[in-house]
């Protein structure tokens, strides 16, 4: 079952928007107003979160600028009154995955739903694994309050391995993801990731690269597979 919070001032709209999501099978928790929405997201996991702009104590904007500084990858539809453009190049700046404009049918509502909760937000900008993390905005890298410093390539790498954490990656897709159709070599990703592996892993207790044979790359944490 999709599990989503709707951080929502408006009551009545609130009401009707959780009894239709439990008619389609879909589990909504609500708050409204942006602080305890915040303080649900910290207690619950959610596939999605339907966002109010206009909210009291904690506006949409903030709460959203929030959890994309913390690393969160919930995908957020932001759900407002507001129709025009620079209100939502506001929103996407926030980090909003998508944007509905109040009214709106509810059968649309379920289907932007359905669609966000099969993947993670792109949209945040500090990712993290085990002590390692990568600040996307201030372009940093650090591991164990080290910092770290990388190759451009070796960024990209790290980055889509991270992303896709705790999963493991292909080495074609890694190429494809680097260099387009037009790989330069096939040991280029061996000596990328060879540096990769030095700069985060060496000199640290434990290991986060794993190369799983015949099937590609992961970046892992020791309680994570």
């Amino acid at each position: 079952m999709i599990s989503v919070l709707l951080i929502e001032d408006d009551l009545d709209l609130a009401q009707t928007v959780m009894d239709y999501l439990q008619l389609e099978a879909i589990s909504c928790d609500h708050a409204s107003n942006g602080a305890a929405g915040l303080n649900l997201l910290e207690q619950n996991y959610y596939d999605v979160l339907l966002l109010d702009l206009n909210l009291p104590r904690i506006d949409g904007l903030t709460v959203c600028e929030r959890l994309r500084s913390e690393g969160s990858d919930i995908p957020v539809l932001m759900l407002t009154a507001r129709d025009q453009l620079i209100d939502k190049q506001a929103g996407f700046a926030a980090g909003t995955d998508d944007y509905l404009v109040k009214p709106f049918e509810l059968k649309e509502l379920v289907m932007r739903i359905q669609a966000l909760s099969r993947r993670r937000s792109g949209q945040t900008q500090l990712l993290r694994c085990g002590d390692l993390q990568m600040n996307l905005q201030q372009r940093q890298l650090s591991r164990a309050d080290i910092n770290l410093h990388l190759s451009p390539i070796g960024w990209r790498i790290l980055e889509l391995l991270l992303r896709e954490s705790p999963n493991v990656v292909s080495r074609q897709r890694l190429e494809i993801a680097i260099w387009g159709e037009e790989v330069p070599d096939s040991d280029s990703l061996k000596v990328h990731l060879h540096h990769l592996r030095k700069t985060i892993d060496g000199g640290f207790d434990t290991g986060l690269l794993q190369t799983i044979p015949g099937i590609g790359i992961a970046i892992r944490a020791d309680n994570e597979s």
